[in-house]
This record gives structure tokens, C-alpha cells and sequence, in this order.
């Protein structure tokens, strides 16, 4: 038999379901502000996921696809065995906003693990900390690039993050099926994947489509991908086992391509392109046409991430790159995963 959850001070037996409002701190307008949580525990004993999204405020693909995950009324989700642990909206403030920070302009995904007795963002981050990832077992971190940025779907893990908590890590990043995963050890201090990480629970961070904006794709793979988690995690039926290091989306190492000088950008080459060595990315040049810059790819690769404003400074980043042992095999596997979910039929029910 499942186990209750207590979150928020709210009881969740075994078998049931509920949402709770997390309190938080009013605006200064007396404004009552809550995080909302919703719980699906399982009749039967099993892991406790958290899956969460809008940590920036303005990052609003993951909002969507934990809404349609919760929404799925299915056979499956009524036999779950474990936790379901969903945050659509972590950074209520900025999302009221549409803003990435808070009121107090910090970065929330910069303010981790936090104090009961700091800032606003810390705060926050030790609400989030104490009363959702302290329960869990594993979790799922769900963003997309800044303002103007796009990113193609992709996974951020440590892979080598310990001996266990590394193969666990590699396995669910396996799992989520995305068409590319960054082997990224270098936890930047007060995010909150290395927070998670340091309380020793494995964390998958997806990564897909742009801030403020709804990508179907993006979508409809980060939904696919929780519930590939969550089967290879035996929460759900049909989980299957695999092996990160057979398939041909690691990338060993991933870098920017930036502006040499400033100017207005015109793109020539789409997200998920394969790209050698020299090829044109771009062209930079000056409002008359007098002064022009090719961008060019400095290594063989995969485009995974471009800016999408023309107006750009010098220096600025223009191009992210990932590169692979076999970037054939990946841009292979790049095809098949549009084809897969560029496509008009409903991946799952969305009323």
C-alpha cells in the first residue's frame, strides 16, 4: 500500500488526489498568493516525482504541458504506483508579470537552497525545497530559453554525477527520449538542480522552446517524456530499460557561437540543423549594408539553441552547438523525432 504525503500541512492518503494552495507571502497589496500543487498518490508504494515548471515566471511551455499531464484521465494514471508531485507555477510572482525574476529581482533558479529568514527569493526557494523535493525521490525541472531565445527539446543532466545517483540519472535521461542530452556536471551554485542534487535525488532538467511562448513540439515531447519517466520509474506500465550510451543524442560538449560585431542578424540556419565545420550560421552587418560579418560553425554539430532577435550586440550569443561523436546518426535521429510529434492528431486529450 501507498504511503500519506503531507504537504502544506494537507494530509494525501494512498489512492487519492488533491490540489493545495501553498501559501506564500501577499503582494504588497494585501493580495493573498499561493503556489499551486497538484498530488496524485498512488494506491501502491513506489517513487515520489516531482515534476515543475515556471521556476523563471516567463517560462511558460512547461505550465502547459504538466497542466495536459494532469489532465490525462487514463487507465494508467488510476493504477499509479508512487507519487505524482506536479508544480505547474513555482514563481507565481514573476508569472503574474511575465516576467523570469521576482519582485525583488532575483533569480529564483539562483537563489537555492534559500532561508526561512532571507530574501524573497530565498524564501521561496526554501518553501519550494522543504515542503516539495524533501518528500521526493526524483524530479523533473521543466524550461525554456530566455526572452527571444529558443532552444531545441533537449535534456541538461549530470551524468556523472556519483557512481549511483549517475546511473540514475543516465537512465532516466535515456527514458525521456529527448532528441539530444548535454552531459552538464558543472551544477551552477544556487540553482536548483544542484540543490536537488546535493540531497541526493536524481533531477532531469528538459529544456524547450522559447520564454513566453507555446511550442506544440516542445509540448507535446515534454509531456511524452514525464510519462516515459514515470514508466521507466514503474509508476506506470510499460516501462523499458535502456542504455544512454546506445543511443546517439549525447553530446560530449556543447558551446555559443556569438556576434563579432553589432548589427542586425539574418539567421540562415534553422534549430536541430547539422552543420560542418565553416558553414554559414548567419550574417551580421550594419543598417547600410557597409559592413558584414559571416557567422561561421567553428566545429561539426548540431544547432540546439539561436537567438531569434535580429537586433544583436557584439559578443552576444547567437548560436548554441552541440557536438557529438556522431552527428550523422543524430541529425538522423533529429528527423525522426519531428516527424514523431510535428503533427496535427492530439497527442493526448487537452479539455
Amino acid at each position: 500500500m501507498g504511503k500519506t504525503i503531507t504537504i502544506g500541512g494537507i494530509d494525501i492518503k494512498a489512492g487519492e488526489q488533491r490540489s493545495i494552495d501553498l501559501q506564500l507571502p501577499p503582494l504588497y497589496t494585501h493580495t493573498t498568493i499561493s503556489m499551486p500543487v497538484h498530488v496524485i498518490n498512488g494506491k501502491k508504494s513506489g517513487p515520489i516525482l516531482f515534476v515543475s515548471a515556471a521556476i523563471h515566471g516567463d517560462e511558460i511551455n512547461g505550465v502547459e504541458i504538466i497542466r495536459r499531464l494532469i489532465s490525462t484521465e487514463t487507465e494508467e494514471i488510476s493504477q499509479l504506483a508512487g507519487t505524482l508531485i506536479a508544480i505547474p507555477v513555482v514563481n507565481v510572482y514573476g508569472f503574474i508579470s511575465q516576467s523570469r525574476y521576482l519582485p525583488d529581482r532575483r533569480d529564483l533558479n539562483r537563489s537555492f537552497p534559500g532561508s526561512e529568514k532571507g530574501s524573497m527569493a530565498g524564501r521561496l526557494a526554501h518553501v519550494f525545497l522543504e515542503e516539495i523535493v524533501s518528500k521526493c525521490t526524483h524530479g523533473i525541472d521543466l524550461h525554456t530559453g530566455a526572452i527571444a531565445r529558443e532552444n531545441l527539446p533537449q535534456i541538461r543532466a549530470a551524468l556523472n554525477d556519483g557512481a549511483d545517483q549517475g546511473l540514475l540519472i543516465r537512465r532516466m535521461s535515456c527514458a525521456f527520449n529527448a532528441p539530444v542530452v548535454i552531459n552538464s556536471n558543472k551544477l551552477i551554485a544556487g540553482t536548483l538542480r544542484k540543490a536537488v542534487s546535493d540531497m541526493g535525488i536524481p533531477v532531469l532538467l528538459y529544456e524547450a522552446g522559447e520564454a513566453l511562448r507555446f511550442n506544440e513540439v516542445a509540448i507535446r515531447a515534454g509531456v511524452k517524456g514525464v510519462i516515459n519517466v514515470m514508466r521507466h520509474l514503474n509508476m506506470l506500465s510499460g516501462g523499458e530499460h535502456c542504455d544512454i550510451y546506445n543511443k546517439p543524442l549525447l553530446a560530449n560538449s556543447s558551446s555559443w557561437v556569438r556576434a563579432s560585431q553589432s548589427g542586425i542578424l539574418r539567421s540562415l540556419i534553422p534549430l536541430g540543423e547539422q552543420i560542418n565545420k565553416g558553414d554559414l550560421l548567419g550574417i551580421v552587418s550594419d543598417p547600410f549594408g557597409e559592413s558584414e560579418e559571416n557567422i561561421t560553425a567553428p566545429k561539426d554539430g548540431i544547432v540546439i539553441g539561436k537567438s531569434n532577435l535580429p537586433l544583436v550586440y557584439e559578443g552576444e550569443a547567437l548560436f548554441h552547438l552541440a557536438y557529438f561523436d556522431s552527428p550523422d546518426d543524430v541529425a538522423e535521429a533529429m528527423g525522426e523525432f519531428q516527424e514523431r510529434y510535428n503533427t496535427k492528431a492530439p497527442l493526448i486529450s487537452t479539455q
